[in-house]
């Protein structure tokens, strides 16, 4: 693999992670767990 394959392949990586990051910010019962998990840490 030469550099500039390698370097594709990891910028594709972090694109598709960013992208499955975002598409679970759409959806609200994500979003009310990730906000109960949070405040549970300060009780």
């Amino acid at each position: 693999m030469t550099l500039r394959s390698r370097k594709l392949l990891a910028y594709g990586a972090a694109a598709a992670g960013l992208l499955a990051v975002f598409a679970l910010y759409t959806r609200p019962e994500i979003m009310a767990t990730l906000a109960d998990q949070i405040w549970s840490c300060f009780q």
